[in-house]
């Protein structure tokens, strides 16, 4: 941020400024934490959300962050995870005095963290995570810090919940044509098999069936093998077999 600006406005101009094919989803929620840790001036920050089921600190600002959290996901109770479960906001003036969750504040302040704030990320009602916002010092967060990450969040989950569409669409869009790709190339080898041994569709894909089962290979691997040898093959007519080899009609 620079000297003397408005925290909240910049914040806020960096997310108008955020185009969502620039990086991956991962690099958008980094970018975000560190607007938001920035925002405040935290030591270090995250965002819980869930991954593979179970919450975790997704992403960070710093690789303690992470050990940090690890405690409240182990016993399943912290300002973070209730953040994101409650949707509410949860700040811890002095982990060494505060007696609602121990063990997570015990470990912060063993990670010498003196104070925290944890904000919740939702769009429409649904949680998408919550930042983690870790300070050395202790009070770090007031009630001016806490209202203007709060406000920060409700844009930051927007984009968020934006980019995170946009990622899922493209994703089905690349499968989607890569299998058609697929099932254009195993169209073209059964057709190929069936020339060349006489068979009927359903005989000449079960033979790359069987194939792709015996060398423990995908249908399309097997199918491309076929497809590129009856391609540049040169010695006469010959027919491809599922194998990948040839043998002379």
């Amino acid at each position: 941020m620079v000297d003397g600006a408005d925290p909240m406005a910049e914040g806020l101009d960096v997310l108008a400024e955020f185009f969502v094919d620039d990086g991956t989803f991962g690099d958008t929620l980094l970018r975000v934490a560190e607007v938001a840790r920035r925002m405040v001036a935290a030591d270090m920050a995250g965002i819980t959300m869930m991954v593979e089921g179970r919450p975790q600190t997704g992403v960070y600002t710093d690789t303690l962050a992470p050990e940090i959290d690890e405690a409240q996901y182990e016993t399943g109770v912290g300002p973070c995870i209730e953040a994101f479960r409650d949707q509410r906001t949860y700040r811890i003036d002095s982990t060494a005095d505060d007696d609602r969750w121990p063990a997570f504040a015990k470990d912060a302040l063993a990670h010498g963290i003196r104070s925290t704030l944890s904000v919740p990320l939702a769009v429409r009602g649904e949680a998408m995570g919550a930042f983690n916002l870790y300070a050395k010092t202790l009070s770090a967060f007031d009630d001016v810090n806490s209202r203007r990450v709060e406000l920060f969040g409700r844009h930051a989950a927007i984009v968020l919940a934006n980019s995170r569409i946009y990622w899922d669409a493209r994703e089905l869009n690349e499968n989607l044509q890569q299998a058609m790709r697929s099932r254009a190339t195993i169209d073209q080898a059964v057709g190929i098999l069936m020339v060349g041994g006489g068979r009927n569709p359903e005989e000449a894909f079960d033979l790359l069936v069987r194939a792709s089962q015996r060398e423990n290979r995908k249908l399309r691997d097997i199918a491309e093998d076929i497809v590129q040898r009856a391609v540049t093959r040169r010695d006469g007519p010959a027919t491809a077999q599922p194998d990948g080899s040839t043998a002379a009609q």
